[in-house]
């Protein structure tokens, strides 16, 4: 019990004394109305990403809160670099019924992510049973979901929520915190970043050559495309030259050109059990013999990717990546 307590503290140290008087969600104001119905208050802009992350097969409501007055600036390479002050908010939920959703559904946890001066704090929020309110729960937590599917199949598991620590651990870049989805790859749909535009939230759009990605659900696309998406929003903060998985030599950006470091014939820095004792990351022709595939399919804590924020296998992942690399010559 001693040492939960000093590890709470610890945690609980970390939180800032701009933010730390927040105990719960429902003291931002970032909604209006009734707190579960997610309806946001004026000033906070909804928004949705073109590849979005994969979470346990979790849905989510994305928005995001500038400071009054303030912009950010057109950025094609990275993520936005938003002004001290903004808030991006996300909550996961999952539907009682996929198949209909005026069954409603069950809130989990809102991440809320404030740019402070001194950089970016993630703050975790998790929702009571009677769905209004969540509280600040800096040391994580976790909670049994049941939903049913698309296919109305019934679906259940033990929901995790990251603490604070681990919420860096994936959004680390350089050693300093940073949001990973909000990006003008993300974000060009045809709509978003002309709206943006439009009420000031951005400045500097150019009319043209505007990277995009695609969804990597829209069987229409070409499957390098779907590929590389899927691998940037899911791997790549990790997987990238300034990230934590920057030693790897493993690189899965969006744009990157060099085939070595995407993983084809390329060999893990470290063998053995993650590898599935593999040789290679990527064997074009041969998912079965590609690190990249198994760790993906795998649920094995030692070898599954990403190794953080999901408990469950993206099977539709797995096989997306699985034809790609079958695909190959």
């Amino acid at each position: 019990m001693r040492i939960l307590i000093v590890l709470l503290v610890a945690f609980i140290g970390l939180v800032s004394a701009e933010t730390n008087d927040r105990e719960n969600l429902s003291d931002y104001g970032f909604f209006k109305g009734s707190l579960k119905d997610q309806i946001p208050a004026e000033g906070v802009v909804p928004y949705a990403l073109n590849s979005p992350l994969f979470s346990d097969y979790a849905s989510k409501l994305r928005f995001i809160k500038l400071p009054e007055g303030q912009s950010v600036a057109y950025n094609p390479d990275s993520v936005l670099q938003f002004p001290v002050g903004t808030a991006i908010v996300k909550t996961f939920y999952y539907p009682v019924d996929e198949r209909n959703p005026k069954k409603g559904r069950r809130l989990m946890e809102t991440r809320v992510l404030l740019h402070e001066a001194k950089g970016w704090v993630a703050l975790p929020y998790i929702w009571n049973k009677e769905q209004t309110d969540a509280t600040l729960e800096v040391a994580g937590g976790s909670d049994m979901v049941a939903w049913t599917d698309a296919s109305g199949k019934k679906q259940s598991f033990e929901y995790q929520v990251p603490n604070m620590n681990q919420c860096k651990g994936c959004h680390e870049r350089s050693g300093e915190m940073t949001p990973i989805g909000p990006s003008v790859r993300q974000l060009n749909d045809g709509q978003q970043l002309q709206h943006w535009e439009t009420t000031g939230i951005l400045k500097g759009l150019p009319k043209d050559h505007i990277p995009a990605l695609v969804n990597y659900s829209n069987t229409a696309a070409s499957l390098d495309d779907r590929v590389k998406a899927y691998l940037d929003i899911n791997c790549a903060h990790c997987h990238n030259p300034t990230g934590p998985a920057r030693s790897s030599g493993l690189y899965l950006t969006w744009d990157s050109k060099d085939r070595t470091a995407y993983g084809f014939l390329k060999s893990p820095v470290a063998a053995g059990r993650g590898s599935g004792n593999l040789n290679y990351d990527i064997v074009p022709g041969k998912p079965e013999q590609s690190i990249l595939h198994y760790r993906m399919a795998s649920r094995d804590p030692g070898a599954m990717m990403p190794e953080l924020g999901r408990q469950l296998t993206h099977h539709e992942g797995v096989e997306l990546v699985r034809s790609w690399i079958q695909s190959m010559q």
